[in-house]
Order: C-alpha cells, then sequence, then structure tokens
C-alpha cells in the first residue's frame, strides 16, 4: 500500500496560501514565480516545463508543488556547496528521504556528478530531485537559481536540500524509466570520468570520441548507455565538435563502465507509456528529463499519468539524464 501525497500544477496566489499556511513544499517553478512566495519552509528551484495531466507544458506563470506528506515527523531545509556537499548523504535522515535540487552548469553540479558515488553514505538513504534550469531560449541569457524559502536566500551557485524524516511504518523508495537501451555494437570505455570527453577505447583501441561519432553517422539526440552494475544509465550529449575533436556531455562518464550507443527511439511518449506501470498509485515525486521533452516533443503528449516538472537533469542517489525517476512511500501498514 502507498501513502498518499500531493503534487500539482498550481497558481501563485494557491501556493502563496499553502506556504502561508505552513505546508512543507519541493516547488518547481519560473524565478519570476517562485520569487513571489513568501517565507517558509520550502525549496524550490527554476524550471518553466512540466508534465501535466493534459500533457507536456511550458508555464512560467505557475509553480509544480510537491506537498511533503503530514505525516513527517521532521522536515529540515539546508544549503551545500562544493566545499561541504560530501555532507548531504550523511545529513540524510536514517529512516525518510532527502529532496534536492541544484543549478545547472555550476561548480556543485559538477562536484556532485563526479564525486557522489564515493561520498560517505552513498545509496544508503534515499537522495532524489532534479536540476534547475530555465527555458532553453534563454540558456546562456539567464542563470538558473535555488531557493531556500526558510531564509529567503537565491542561489547561483549552491544546492539547496530538504531533508523528510518519515514514521517507522513509512517507506521510501525509488526508481528510475529508462526508455533508452543498449543498441549493442561496439564498446566505448573511458579511462578518466568527466562531462568533457576527447578520447575513448573503442573495443580497447584508443579513439578520438568525436570524430567517430562523425564517420559512424551516430544520432547524438540518443545517449551512450553505461551498465552501471546492472543498472541502465544514460549520457546525454551536449555537443559534439568533430574539428575540435571534443564531446561535451551533460552527464559525466567513468572508467570502468561499458558504454554503447542507445537504440533510437521513434515515440518517446508511446515508450514512456509502455514502460509505465498501468493501474499503480501516483508517486509521490516524479521529473522527467529536458531532452525527452525537445527530442521527443512532448508538449501537449502525455507521459503514462505522470506529472512532475521536465528539467535539466534528474537525481536518484546521482545525477542522470534523458530518464524519469519516481519516489514512491510505501505504507507498511
Amino acid at each position: 500500500m502507498l501513502a498518499a501525497i500531493s503534487t500539482t500544477l498550481q497558481s501563485i496566489p494557491e501556493v502563496q496560501s499553502a506556504v502561508a499556511a505552513g505546508e512543507s513544499l519541493f516547488l518547481a517553478g519560473s524565478r519570476e514565480a517562485l520569487s513571489q512566495l513568501p517565507a517558509g519552509n520550502w525549496i524550490g528551484g527554476t524550471i518553466p516545463y512540466f508534465m501535466t495531466e493534459q500533457g507536456g507544458l511550458l508555464a512560467e506563470d505557475r509553480i509544480f508543488v510537491t506537498r511533503v506528506p503530514e505525516m513527517a515527523l521532521s522536515v529540515k531545509a539546508a544549503e551545500y556547496g562544493p566545499e561541504n556537499l560530501a555532507s548531504l548523504y550523511r545529513d540524510a535522515p536514517a529512516h525518510g528521504f532527502t529532496f534536492v535540487v541544484l543549478p545547472a552548469a555550476t561548480e556543485v553540479l559538477k562536484t556532485f556528478a563526479e564525486k557522489a558515488p564515493s561520498f560517505d553514505g552513498f545509496l544508503l538513504r534515499p537522495v532524489v530531485g532534479w536540476v534547475a534550469g530555465v527555458r532553453v531560449d534563454k540558456i546562456g541569457k539567464e542563470l538558473p537559481v535555488v531557493f531556500n524559502g526558510k531564509t529567503g536566500a537565491v542561489f547561483e551557485a549552491k544546492c539547496v536540500a530538504l531533508h523528510v524524516t518519515l514514521p517507522n511504518n513509512i517507506m521510501a523508495d525509488m526508481d528510475i524509466v529508462n526508455i533508452f537501451e543498449s543498441q549493442g555494437g561496439d564498446v566505448i570505455r573511458f579511462e578518466e570520468s568527466g562531462f568533457h570527453v576527447t578520447k575513448c577505447l573503442v573495443n580497447g583501441k584508443s579513439t578520438n570520441l568525436a570524430k567517430y561519432i562523425a564517420e559512424k553517422g551516430i544520432r547524438t539526440e540518443f545517449p551512450l548507455v553505461g551498465d552501471y552494475n546492472g543498472s541502465s544509465l544514460n549520457a546525454s550529449f551536449l555537443n559534439v565538435d568533430a574539428t575540435k575533436g571534443t564531446v561535451d556531455l551533460y552527464a559525466p562518464v567513468f572508467p570502468g563502465v561499458d558504454y554503447h550507443f542507445a537504440k533510437p527511439v521513434a515515440d518517446y511518449a508511446g515508450a514512456f507509456a509502455d514502460t509505465l506501470t498501468s493501474g499503480k498509485q501516483a508517486p509521490a515525486f516524479a521529473c522527467n528529463c529536458i531532452l525527452n521533452y525537445l527530442y521527443g516533443k512532448l508538449e501537449g503528449k502525455k507521459t503514462g499519468d505522470i506529472t512532475g516538472p521536465i528539467t535539466f537533469g534528474e537525481i536518484a542517489h546521482q545525477l542522470l539524464n534523458q530518464t524519469m525517476v519516481r519516489l514512491y512511500l510505501h505504507d507498511m501498514a
């Protein structure tokens, strides 16, 4: 049995009222929308894209609200920069979960993406959330930011978290919906971790990745898929420059992982609908990737019955992209 939780896209006055009423909230909206909220027990980050009951939507005058359930025993907002990010997992409640939102293209996100798997407490407690962004046509003109509603602080270079302690009978768990799978063929490996790649090993032979992609005519709207201990995780392409021989990624690659290019997906919305479990109760929180929204032309299209922000990266313990992430709360009673 799943514990109920409320997630919905609301008007700014509705969210103002919820904050004023003392509700604990995890919020996604434009900077203009979030800046109109009073101080309270909430955190949030900028994003104007959403999965709604009517389909994908761009809306800068509304806010997606995830309410922390009333049965939560405690809710604590916290801030982290690159210097103290390693304590995030230690600070997570022993029984509960942590919401987190990080601004895109920042040192704190780079630190989280590359080092989270080595942090003390990684994988022991559910850490779920997303990467804040801006309208695609405003990238480079506006900066994504995150908010600590408790203090009123707005950050361009820190992340914020909401640590939620649950009663013993409520269990939190997460799942990752990845519509991409390996197409097999050449095995790609990397000798160093990072977002910026020049060389790789293709079937053990040193190769320039950008030139390999150009020579093979590979479609880079589909990611590299890595086998992480049996789980398929994506490293999606930001930019490929065959002339300079460089590749920039939305998530880092890691040594010791076998990567393949993903099979093409013709119908993103249909692929998500086929993957999602029909009749399952709505998750406590969900988010989907902006790349799926853009490449899959998801505006106005439904991804099953799932609602939530469409983000510049997803968090399920670590940074992901071109996935959907869901958090569930199970009532063990």
